[in-house]
């Protein structure tokens, strides 16, 4: 199967040099959305919005511009190591109804980064998006309780921060909702697909590097952190049986 890959970048030139090279060789289509000018280094080509667009809708405008079966969403500051898309696209041949496929993400020190994850609850989200996480333990919604796989596992959802989707799976579920700003589509997407009988796998043989800046876990009040809970509340209207998940 042919693999293309989607990559949107606001105001991340500087990832974007690292990123762009380890990723160009491994596909065989690139897509690079500038969603913001200054958002790609010099002499790359990108498509340039004319106005900014949350990270679905741009996710989903890559996606049309391809062709591939199979589609990477990768952000500007995930580096995939040689052979991570590989080991993704030979997964996804040999499952067939797996729709989603993760890597196991590492952070530039090369340490473990907890990507697969388990879908959110009500006191799960309280806690993560308040200072009471400084004292709750989270261990249960990043698997800290567990050794990190070292063969594939299912997954409820993974980090949206490098992703293999299946085009058969986005097309039955018309893509990334559009509606989510920045926060909470790639759950989202994650939740339909297994509403709709597909599988999401996490796939530790494929790493990628990834910085992970978080900056909702650093400053408690900040434009993106409202672009959070907006995505916490879209995400309980659409799924509101989450509301008896505790």
């Amino acid at each position: 199967m042919r693999v293309a890959a989607v990559v949107v970048s606001h105001r991340q030139a500087r990832e974007l040099a690292e990123s762009l090279p380890a990723l160009r060789e491994q596909v065989d289509e690139l897509v690079v959305i500038a969603d913001v000018p200054g958002s790609v280094p010099p002499g790359v080509e990108a498509l340039h919005n004319e106005r900014s667009l949350g990270f679905g809708a741009n996710l989903n405008r890559g996606v049309r511009l391809t062709t591939a079966e199979l589609v990477v969403s990768a952000n500007p500051d995930a580096v995939p190591l040689p052979g991570a898309v590989a080991s993704l696209r030979a997964f996804l041949e040999a499952h067939p109804r797996c729709g989603v496929g993760g890597p196991r993400m590492e952070f530039p020190s090369g340490d473990w980064q907890p990507s697969r994850r388990r879908f959110p609850t009500v006191t799960g989200t309280i806690v993560r998006r308040t200072p009471l996480r400084l004292v709750v333990p989270q261990r249960r919604h990043f698997h800290l309780g567990e050794d990190p796989p070292t063969e594939p596992v299912e997954a409820d959802w993974m980090l949206g921060g490098f992703l293999m989707l299946r085009r058969t799976m986005l097309d039955e579920l018309g893509g990334f909702d559009e509606g989510f700003r920045l926060y909470g589509e790639d759950i989202d997407l994650a939740y339909r697909a297994m509403r709709a009988g597909w599988e999401r796998w996490y796939i530790p043989s494929a790493v990628v590097r990834h910085e992970h800046q978080a900056e909702t876990d650093k400053r408690w009040l900040t434009r993106r952190t409202l672009w959070h809970w907006a995505g916490v509340a879209r995400f309980v209207r659409k799924h509101p049986e989450r509301l008896r998940a505790l």
